[in-house]
């Protein structure tokens, strides 16, 4: 199966697929993508891309960058590819894990707090049976130290994940994988805020938000002082790019 096509939106080769082609893809490709990354970008990062050509070239590093912002697909289906849908990180972190026992995948969790790792680790032992946690891991609020970057890559490695779920939000994420590609022997997955909604700290958008790519408002409205001038300035950003662009750079 090949990779799926681009769309090429603000600078950034967004993945023109859905769910089921997504999962297809990981699942032929896992070995030969061990070492590599796929990031799960939306608005705010397309946008952070654009204007930080280092960045940009993160998220084009990738094995894919999915179309988890609604409004990513829907752009790309504005632009001839009507196949494109929204492939959310959490959406595909619970499909993976469903499918795990089957395929004897094992998963490698690194970011968020100690205590949303705990709650996660119970979550998926109820909700996954047959879902291998390999390890977890809390980095330190702070830079780390090469030594201690070094022991804990060691660390991951020695657990023989197949997946390493990247959760310290973006763009943190993607500048951590990239930096870490053919040293973590590992698919590498960055998908933001996934732990806490697994682990119950926040709650997912209604499902007829998430269908009409509101899902940052909600997300918005449980955390206003910290998303509302991110989600406004990036968001208006999107909206007049994309007004004045019609067509995708193939």
């Amino acid at each position: 199966m090949q990779k799926p096509k681009t769309c090429r939106i603000m600078g950034v080769q967004i993945a023109v697929t859905d769910m089921e082609q997504t999962l297809a893809l990981i699942a032929e490709n896992l070995q030969t993508w061990k070492g590599e990354y796929i990031c799960v970008s939306n608005v705010h990062t397309t946008v952070t891309a654009y204007e930080d050509p280092d960045y940009r070239q993160v998220q084009n590093g990738a094995v894919m960058a999915l179309p988890d912002g609604g409004p990513l697909s829907a752009y790309s289906r504005r632009c001839g590819f009507p196949q494109a849908q929204r492939v959310t990180g959490p959406d595909l972190m619970k499909r993976i894990l469903e499918e795990s026992a089957e395929h004897g995948w094992r998963h490698y969790f690194y970011g968020s707090t100690e205590q949303t790792l705990d709650a996660l680790r119970g979550w998926i032992a109820r909700r996954y049976p047959g879902a291998v946690i390999a390890g977890m891991y809390s980095p330190p609020f702070r830079p780390m130290t090469p030594e201690e970057d070094e022991e804990i890559v060691r660390k991951i490695n020695e657990t023989s994940p197949d997946f390493v779920w990247v959760g310290l939000g973006a763009p943190k994420q993607e500048r951590w994988m990239a930096a870490h590609r053919g040293r973590v022997h590992a698919l590498m997955l960055g998908v933001g805020a996934a732990f806490d909604y697994e682990a119950g700290n926040i709650r997912r958008a209604p499902e007829w938000m998430q269908k009409h790519s509101l899902e940052w408002l909600y997300r918005m409205m449980q955390d206003p002082r910290r998303l509302i001038g991110r989600y406004l300035n990036t968001n208006l950003k999107f909206l007049w790019w994309a007004m004045r662009n019609h067509r995708p750079q193939q």
